[in-house]
């Protein structure tokens, strides 16, 4: 994921607060997969000697990270940690820092913090130094349409009907060229033309980032033009593989701690409290 760059570091020492309320009502359809094995049993991992869980964020990627009216660290990823820190029982150790993005790593690489809760993804170079839990939350396409169109699977003769708008040279193109190699698409520049588009209607159905299409369509300006229609379809081969925490290469022992938590706090239904929160209007 790409961020811009900020220009001041913040210190935000962790304190169990109320978490944030969510605007808009949620979406009662909206079901979160299960990203971890429900068979799978869990040990509670000892982190007895653990005197501090310094976990580092940016403030420039909401609805995860960001900075609120108030001046205070919020989103979901804040909410998580605090999550994360009680479910570990590790309220008193636990602490977050606001980096620019590009500065993350190397304070990974100089010790000046355990975990990486910024959205940060595997690659040949961040693999180098850094290890990273299972994920929490993954980003799928989606179908979205201004009518009310029913795709049933198998759904490329249905696609075959209409008009459909996808940004060129994305991740999107190459997964819908994949999955629906004979159905033809209109290329746009880039998510405000293709969204425009399907406002306006000269196109029937738009194919992209489904949590980008979520917030749009919680959003006044979208003017309740548009729904949802179809499957989700995560495809981790041109998607990546959404949210995870980064640790240390050397700390193997804090990655399992913290799939411990994720797991338990998914078990609990407290990832599909803060999914509710963060996007009343579901993604999955």
């Amino acid at each position: 994921m790409l961020f811009r760059k900020i220009s001041f570091t913040a210190w935000v020492f962790f304190s169990l607060c109320t978490f944030l309320p969510t605007t808009g009502k949620a979406d009662e359809a909206s079901v979160l997969p299960h990203f971890f094995d429900a068979q799978e049993r869990l040990n509670h991992p000892n982190l007895g000697t653990l005197s501090r869980l310094r976990f580092l964020t940016t403030v420039d990627f909401p609805p995860f990270n960001f900075v609120d009216r108030t001046g205070r660290l919020s989103g979901y990823n804040i909410d998580l940690l605090r999550a994360i820190c009680t479910e570990l029982k590790l309220q008193q150790v636990c602490e977050v820092e606001a980096l620019p993005w590009d500065e993350l790593v190397s304070h990974m690489n100089n010790h000046q913090g355990e975990a990486i809760i910024a959205g940060m993804n595997e690659t040949p170079e961040t693999a180098k130094s850094l290890i990273f839990t299972q994920s929490y939350l993954r980003f799928p396409a989606r179908f979205v349409s201004s009518e009310n169109i029913a795709l049933t699977e198998p759904v490329e003769k249905d696609l075959k009907k209409y008009k459909i708008g996808i940004v060129h040279k994305s991740a999107h193109e190459a997964l819908f060229s994949a999955y629906f190699p004979d159905v033809k698409w209109q290329p746009f520049e880039n998510d405000e033309s293709l969204r425009a588009a399907l406002k306006a209607k000269t196109i029937d159905l738009a194919f992209g980032d489904g949590m980008g299409f979520s917030q749009w369509l919680n959003d006044p300006r979208s003017e309740n033009c548009c729904r949802f229609v179809g499957d989700a379809y995560i495809a981790p081969q041109f998607l990546q593989s959404g949210l995870r925490i980064a640790v240390q290469k050397d700390n193997p022992q804090l990655v399992d701690a913290l799939n411990y938590a994720l797991k338990s706090l998914e078990r609990k239904g407290k990832l599909t409290e803060l999914y509710l929160r963060y996007f009343p209007i579901g993604f999955y």
